[in-house]
Order: structure tokens, then C-alpha cells, then sequence
């Protein structure tokens, strides 16, 4: 399944409930995670991952197919690979590798969102995942996307 896994979408927000700001390409490094997000200090919560098909799942159980995935809040959006749900497993995105460090908590935002959102999200890890920055570089939409071993 992860033969054809891509990088669709980059996002940021530049404070806790600032929009979120959608991107072509970012660069991402070790110390602040996404340029220009608020949260690349946080250690263990440097950049947040979505599966799109996590999302669709999700947005599909509450009728909100409109609902867009920066709805969610995360950094990166990608598709065709289960992301990892193991603590410490890498997954490399273009010349980026990132380290999971947790399941990313729906939180009552979701709901203020689109009612039912966050329950929505709480089955099998349809919030995505938490990870800290290894290895700094560029991502561009479309970039593949692998699981590290």
C-alpha cells in the first residue's frame, strides 16, 4: 500500500487559533519543525501527520464531506500508507524523517468545528500522529512518502 503514498497537502498556523495557512512546499528542520508554525519548539509535538483516508472515515461518519482536512489543524496531509502508531518508528516524507512520538488527541475544537468531529476521530487513530523532526529538509506536495525500518 505505501508504493504510491504522497505528501498532499502542508499546512501552518503562526499562533494557537490563527488560520491555518495552506502551502505548496515548507521547510522543515529539527529545531522549529514546520517554518513559521507555533508549535516546531514542542519536542515531542514538532509536526502533526493526517492520513487522508483517517479524515475521509471521519468527515464521512458526521455527513460533513465538505469539511476541509485543515479542519483538523495538522501540519501534513497524506495519503495511501497507514501511518505508524509504534512510538519511535521513522517515516520519511521527501528528504524529511520524522520520528512518532504519539497518537494526535482530537480535542473539542473538532466539535466546535462540526458537531461529533472529535468523536469521530477517536477510532484507530483517524486524528493522526504526533512526531519530532530527524532529519531536516524540504517538503513539496507530492513528495513520497515511506515508513523507515
Amino acid at each position: 500500500m505505501a508504493q504510491n503514498a504522497e505528501l498532499i497537502g502542508i499546512a501552518r498556523k503562526s499562533k494557537s487559533r490563527a488560520p491555518m495557512e495552506t502551502l505548496e512546499q515548507v521547510t522543515v528542520t529539527t529545531e522549529l519543525g514546520v517554518d513559521g508554525d507555533f508549535r516546531g519548539k514542542l519536542r515531542r509535538r514538532q509536526v502533526t501527520i493526517l492520513a487522508e483516508e483517517g479524515w475521509q472515515a471521519a468527515i464521512n461518519d458526521i455527513a460533513r464531506p465538505d469539511l476541509s482536512w485543515t479542519t483538523r489543524r495538522a501540519n501534513l496531509l497524506v495519503r495511501g500508507i497507514d501511518l505508524p502508531r509504534e512510538k519511535g518508528s521513522k517515516i520519511t516524507i521527501g528528504t524529511v524523517t520524522f520520528e512518532v512520538t504519539g497518537e494526535t488527541d482530537p480535542c473539542t475544537r473538532m466539535d466546535e468545528a462540526a458537531p461529533g468531529l472529535k468523536d469521530a476521530m477517536t477510532p484507530d487513530w483517524r486524528g493522526g500522529i504526533t512526531c519530532r523532526v530527524i532529519e531536516s529538509g524540504q517538503l513539496s506536495v507530492g513528495d513520497q512518502v515511506c515508513l523507515k525500518a
